[in-house]
């Protein structure tokens, strides 16, 4: 943490701040409350000044509302192809994100929140940065995610692939796309299917399907020390502890198994915070790690379940050429593809500049497994 100074009554003040974006604690900071019009604080916020909120709970996310309508009447501009599109697409939700990250409240030692008509976000913001001991400053729009994530927590997510809800934990990625999950539960296991792995475990949804499919032992992973803490989390709610064991953080765990899925980040992009490592990961780095570490670590006659979606071929960010080279380099060949469509609303919507692409999107699972290797330099496969 780094620290974020301002005046206030004539009187210095400093305290800790804190971003799950890592963004850079604010040079500049003037303390605002309800009397401050929405057209200054824009103006303010667009220059790099912060407001430290000092009103009405209610009032500052009535205005933050306020600068969000002021921020998007200024449209996306649209790229000479998807990549350039989407590229432009990010550079702008970043921008949106860093005008609305300078309106800022202070938490109390507790993590209370000393301002009218707020509500108790202690246990949300316990829950999201651990246990305080001093005064802290983040953005308004952070502590939305953790109140969020909290409801998400104790409300959980409905997996109709488990029969039960899974308990998503702030900068977890919540399983509410459930095409993949389906796709898991679905698909044909390998004959041989007592141990799996599941890597980039998340909430752990992975391994609990495998689990009620009937494979025996499975071991899940993340490099996330978070995910670790929500897949213990999710597999103790589901009454499986004996069948799933939790390891990390790391990619693959010691060993073998005959079955072992990842579903990694499916956008080859630098992620800026935690939450987005569920989404982009930087040149495809785990989809790479899995590919090129998982003949050492499957059983004869195992397979690896890779799930992707091809949202980054559609945007230009990858090809299927590369996924299949990379493929071919590790020494696999491909048993099979399924693929199914994305079930959620974005694909509908016609104003999200991304619309062409998310409309076309495919999810597959690539059914993988060890390619055979010659016996000597002059085998011939089917001579013998």
């Amino acid at each position: 943490m780094s620290t974020i100074h301002w005046t206030e009554a004539d009187t210095d003040h400093s305290a800790q701040w804190h971003s799950e974006s890592a963004a850079a604690a604010p040079a500049q900071v003037t303390v605002a409350d309800d009397r401050m019009r929405a057209d200054t604080a824009y103006r303010l916020a667009c220059q790099g000044t912060a407001l430290l909120w000092r009103g009405d709970f209610h009032n500052a996310r009535q205005l933050l509302r306020a600068l969000s309508r002021r921020i998007d009447r200024k449209p996306v501009p649209a790229g000479e192809g998807p990549a350039e599109s989407f590229h432009l697409y990010r550079r702008a939700r970043g921008q949106r994100a860093r005008v609305l990250g300078r309106l800022i409240v202070q938490l109390e030692p507790d993590h209370s929140l000393a301002l009218r008509r707020a509500p108790d976000v202690r246990q949300a913001c316990t829950e999201a940065y651990g246990s305080a001991h001093e005064p802290m400053v983040i953005a308004l729009t952070e502590l939305l995610g953790a109140i969020g994530a909290h409801e998400w927590r104790e409300n959980g997510v409905l997996v109709p692939a488990l029969g039960a809800r899974i308990h998503p934990h702030y900068g977890v990625f919540s399983p509410v796309r459930g095409e993949y999950v389906d796709l898991v539960a679905t698909a044909p296991l390998p004959v041989q299917h007592r141990t799996a792995f599941d890597l980039g475990t998340g909430t752990g949804v992975l391994a609990a399907v495998l689990a009620r499919r009937g494979v025996d032992h499975i071991v899940a992973t993340d490099i996330n020390p978070r995910a670790l803490d929500c897949a213990r989390d999710n597999i103790d709610r589901l009454g499986l502890t004996t069948r799933i064991d939790v390891q990390g953080p790391g990619l693959y765990p010691d060993g073998r198994a005959h079955l072992i899925v990842c579903n990694p980040p499916w956008l080859p992009v630098r992620p800026t915070s935690t939450v987005e490592q569920g989404v982009y990961d930087t040149n495809s780095a785990m989809l790479r790690a899995f590919l090129t570490d998982l003949p050492a670590h499957l059983e004869p006659g195992g397979e690896g379940w890779l799930v992707l979606s091809d949202l980054a071929e559609r945007l230009g960010l990858r090809t299927r050429t590369e996924l299949l080279t990379a493929i071919d380099s590790a020494g696999l060949h491909i048993i099979d593809r399924i693929d199914t469509r994305p079930h959620h609303s974005r694909p509908r919507d016609t104003t999200d500049p991304l619309h062409a692409a998310r409309a076309a999107e495919v999810t597959s699972l690539w059914r993988l497994a060890t390619r055979i290797p010659c016996r000597h330099p002059g085998f011939i496969k089917g001579t013998g």
